[in-house]
């Protein structure tokens, strides 16, 4: 698909996305070498995930980094639509907020948001979403996160905090203006209608439970962006500060570009809760940029910006920037093949998820120690 055709919306992403054209249409920044800088003092490294400009857009960063520099220190907001289980795209803004934990000492809410996908997901009954958020928050624990610092709650069980404050959020916010910034209709059920004013809480949250104004950074994929376009316009007539966001592109689909990642096309992606034998066959039958044959690939070469491996290894799975310039280059000149370079990730993805799934069940035990309740 054309990239004039591409579609992100919080619950649809579709066609080939051209970022520089999402940053005019969704009004954000770029992430300026000047940023990065700022940033880079205070971490003294760059995450690759900035270095590469898979994170590459925000709202109000320098603002965020201003405060800091005033002494304020801020907390981090992100989150998790249990519709299913978790792939490997979900885990880029959650590992990048890890990081900026881990850098900044920063407390962490994670909104885990089941009464969304109840309501935007005609076939998932409440007890789905429930059971997928609980699953979901075993990703999140294996990762790393510092249960100190780690608030994890789902807004059906943590409704009594969040509700009040939602009402609101909500009373600031006409149906045209939703209808506009979210395309709902008239068939659209009225729990849709209201979401957002949930999503919006907990990037004030600290705030309420302060009683003071606290700065907020919200790591997010591009595509949720449009529920914090409402918030940011709603929480200054509630006398809190806007919510900064840091927005990361979102990792391509293994079927290649124009085509959609989505949890209704499992060769489309990875889950975390793959098995090996699985997980090889999905990297083996991957979309690659290379020729329809090995002596036109050695002749010819490929192209590693269409390639679905070769996006694979620049999202998450080299993290060395020099070694990803060699694949890429390999890729260009012919010299790499589609069955070694495939050979090579599934090595890399499997080892990634068994030692994964290991954490995951160790994290069974450790739910409570991180669960935010009423």
């Amino acid at each position: 698909m054309a990239k004039e055709g591409f579609v992100v919306t919080p619950w649809e992403v579709r066609g080939e996305i051209d970022y520089d054209k999402l940053i005019k249409q969704f009004g954000i920044s770029p992430i300026d070498e000047n940023l990065l800088a700022r940033i880079k003092k205070h971490t003294k490294e760059l995450h690759f995930m900035l270095r590469r400009k898979i994170f590459f857009a925000h709202r109000d960063l320098d603002w965020l980094l201003d405060e800091y520099e005033k002494g304020n220190e801020f907390y981090l907001y992100t989150g998790r639509g249990p519709s299913g289980h978790t792939h490997l795209g979900h885990l880029i803004p959650w590992i990048f907020t890890k990081w900026l934990q881990d850098k900044f000492g920063a407390k962490l809410y994670f909104q885990i948001t089941d009464d969304e996908k109840f309501l935007f997901k005609r076939e998932l009954e409440l007890e789905d979403t429930k059971r997928f958020s609980y699953e979901n928050i075993l990703d999140i624990i294996a990762l790393g996160f510092d249960p100190k610092k780690t608030f994890i709650f789902l807004d059906t069980e943590y409704c009594k905090t969040l509700y009040p404050q939602a009402v609101r959020v909500a009373k600031h916010i006409t149906f045209s203006t939703a209808k506009a910034v979210f395309g709902f209709k008239n068939e659209s059920n009225i729990g849709q209608i209201f979401f957002t004013s949930m999503q919006a809480v907990p990037a004030f949250l600290e705030s309420v439970k302060r009683k003071k104004n606290v700065p907020c950074l919200i790591p997010l994929g591009v595509d949720q962006d449009p529920h914090f376009r409402v918030a940011r316009d709603v929480m200054p007539k509630l006398g809190y500060y806007k919510p900064a966001i840091i927005h990361s592109k979102l990792l391509p689909s293994l079927l290649g570009p124009g085509t959609k990642m989505s949890a209704s096309d499992p060769r489309s992606t990875i889950y975390t809760t793959d098995s090996e034998e699985v997980a090889r066959k999905k990297i083996m039958n991957a979309f690659t940029g290379q020729q329809p044959t090995a002596e036109l690939q050695r002749k010819l070469g490929g192209n590693p910006e269409i390639c679905s491996v070769c996006q694979y290894y620049y999202f998450l799975f080299e993290e060395d920037d020099k070694k990803v310039e060699e694949i890429f280059e390999a890729e260009r000149n012919g010299s790499l093949l589609a069955g070694e370079h495939k050979a090579d990730l599934a090595e890399r993805v499997v080892k990634f998820l068994k030692e994964h799934q290991k954490k995951r069940e160790k994290a069974r035990d450790q739910i409570e120690k991180f669960i935010l309740r009423d």
